[in-house]
């Protein structure tokens, strides 16, 4: 039997990819905040954790982590945890820097002095790529970051190239767009939508105040996403890879697709508002994933429609 550790466990990609590991015959670890650890939800998340061995250690603490990696012998650790302000000003994100930056550079330190053989996956993203220059965003784009959030995940990615590199380990870097599923945050755009659409669609609310309808992403399923996370695990030769669909949807239809569920007109229940409003920029965030597509056979299963729906359907039912 596999053991992996997982960090950021409780978040939609950490439940997502130990459901995944438990189905493969994994003993799964998970990292969680103390608080989390007191308070797991139910319904198919909280089973999920239930079936795994939870430690409630803080990734800034370095005596904690190698107490853990000294106590198990892991096969796979998955790095996903994060602090994930977005913010435009550097000193307003001071935290968000230290503690990712941190909390990755600890944990790989850990393991290279107690598990060497230990294979590292760590979680990045689009937000590396800040304001790019060209359209779609590869393996050879250029990094970019334009927020503390950016920023400490591009740092974190060169710590782990590093360790790659100087150390020999097995570590690698996905660099993940943007990923949806019922268990996405409620802060998260997405899912502020599917919630009031299943509100709206009982009666409880009638207005759905938002920002910029034009804004554009690349959204894809969490699902498909740490699938390929286990993927690039268990490969011959570590290799970072971006992890994206290719095509972009705004948000102005991702209204549509999901009141379209409940056989509501979204221009009757949708308003942009000033306060909410981000102006979009002028090259896109979209990824080029054919690389991993290529050498890996990974592609999406799920389509933008099929999302939406199961957003809204799982909305729909919590409300009833």
């Amino acid at each position: 039997m596999k053991r992996a550790l997982i960090t950021g466990i409780t978040g939609q990609d950490g439940t997502y990819l130990a459901e995944h590991l438990l189905s493969l015959g994994y003993e799964v670890h998970g990292l969680v905040r103390q608080t989390n650890l007191e308070s797991l939800e139910g319904g198919r998340t909280g089973e999920v954790l239930n079936q795994c061995l939870l430690h409630a250690i803080s990734l800034d603490s370095f005596p904690g982590l190698h107490r853990l990696i000294k106590k198990y012998k892991f096969d796979e650790c998955y790095h996903l945890a994060s602090v994930s302000f977005v913010g435009e000003h550097l000193a307003d994100g001071f935290h968000t820097m230290f503690a990712n930056i941190s909390g990755t550079h600890f944990l790989l330190a850990t393991l290279q002095d107690l598990q060497p053989d230990c294979r590292f996956y760590f979680a990045g993203s689009s937000e590396m790529f800040g304001r790019p220059t060209e359209a779609p965003q590869s393996e050879q784009t250029p990094f970019l970051p334009r927020n503390p959030y950016g920023i400490s995940k591009v740092t974190s990615h060169h710590l782990v190239r590093n360790y790659r590199e100087s150390y020999g380990m097995y570590c690698v870097t996905g660099i993940l767009y943007n990923h949806e599923s019922p268990r996405r945050r409620p802060e998260f755009v997405t899912r502020k939508i599917t919630r009031a659409v299943a509100r709206i669609a009982s009666g409880q609310k009638y207005r759905l105040e938002l920002g910029n309808l034009d804004a554009r992403r690349d959204w894809g399923y969490a699902p498909d996403y740490v699938r390929a996370m286990h993927l690039m695990v268990n490969q011959p030769v570590p290799k970072d890879y971006v992890l994206a669909t290719g095509h972009l949807r705004t948000v102005r239809e991702f209204c549509a697709a999901a009141f379209s569920q409940v056989g509501l007109d979204w221009q009757e229940h949708v308003v942009s508002v000033d306060r909410f409003f981000r102006q979009e920029d002028a090259v896109p965030l979209v990824g080029d994933s054919s690389l991993i597509r290529a050498e890996l056979g990974w592609s999406p299963t799920f389509t933008f429609e099929e999302m939406v729906r199961e957003m809204v359907q799982h909305d729909v039912a919590l409300v009833k």
